[in-house]
């Protein structure tokens, strides 16, 4: 194998291990009952229903209580600067 051969190879099989560590398939739904650490880099939390106006914004390592989980979005207590309950889009946790 050539050295452009070689560093193709290597490139290659560094971007296969980025996509495997990192993004959305590294995040988990929420578990009703378990406190969730987010790990999207940011993740807004909503007042009284899904899509519903936004009371403030979780961050990568917060927590978040989850309380009813199912579906695209669950509901519970968001730790950390908001301190509060509201709705959060499930499938952002670690």
């Amino acid at each position: 194998m050539t050295r452009t051969g070689r560093l193709a190879a290597l490139v290659l099989a560094l971007a296969g291990t980025a996509a495997v560590t990192t993004g959305p398939a590294a995040a988990a739904d929420g578990r009703a009952g378990v406190r969730e650490t987010v790990c999207a880099q940011d993740l807004f939390v909503r007042t009284s229903a899904p899509h519903g106006a936004w009371t403030g914004t979780l961050y990568r390592g917060q927590t978040f209580l989850v309380e009813q989980a199912g579906g695209e979005w669950v509901y519970g207590f968001a730790y950390g600067d908001i301190n509060r309950r509201g709705w959060v889009q499930n499938g952002w946790f670690c």
